[in-house]
């Protein structure tokens, strides 16, 4: 019985990487005609709400690759936020990638929080979801003792991103 099962166990294994051999049956195999690769470039404006309401204004630069399927988005964002109410100032840097077409967004930011007199630094991890100009992001502030002056820990923001600068680059299958 042990012999038969191994048999049929390397049966199956071969069958599957044959189809795997030939080249027909894989999206390995296939390479595209064209690739279009698309960088756009701009400033953003949002509103970030946590325990605390912080209007954010910063600039963005997006990388895709044109896909009929799997297109990803890349991005990288600097910005600052500011709290009227409690005079606290707060830097951005960040990256989040959109492994779809539709779907979520994944990212982190890197973040630097004063009241003029402390300042706090800290990570934090961001899941969004962007449609047309608008991204919807909600994450958690990972820094030391948040409790030292008035900040958002976990928060909500919505972003509008206007594009400035669009550059489509064209590369073709070289025949040979």
């Amino acid at each position: 019985m042990s012999k038969m099962l191994v048999v049929l166990i390397v049966f199956l294994t071969s069958f599957g990487f044959s189809q795997d051999l030939q080249g027909n049956f894989t999206e390995r195999s296939r390479k595209p005609l064209l690739k279009i690769n698309v960088k756009k470039t701009g400033p953003y404006f949002g509103l970030q709400q946590g325990k605390y309401l912080a209007p954010e204004v910063g600039v963005e630069r997006k990388w895709k690759r044109i896909r009929l399927l799997n297109s990803v988005t890349h991005a990288a964002h600097m910005g600052f936020n500011y709290n009227f109410k409690h005079q606290v100032l707060g830097y951005d840097a960040g990256y989040w990638v959109k492994p779809h077409r539709i779907g979520l967004t994944y990212g982190a930011n890197l973040f630097f929080r004063t009241n003029f007199d402390r300042g706090k630094i800290g990570l934090a991890p961001v899941v969004g979801f962007k449609f047309w100009l608008l991204h919807l992001q909600t994450g958690y502030h990972f820094m030391m003792r948040p409790t030292d002056f008035e900040t958002n820990t976990f928060f909500i923001s919505l972003r509008i991103g206007i594009i400035n600068d669009r550059d489509i680059d064209f590369k073709r299958k070289k025949k040979g």
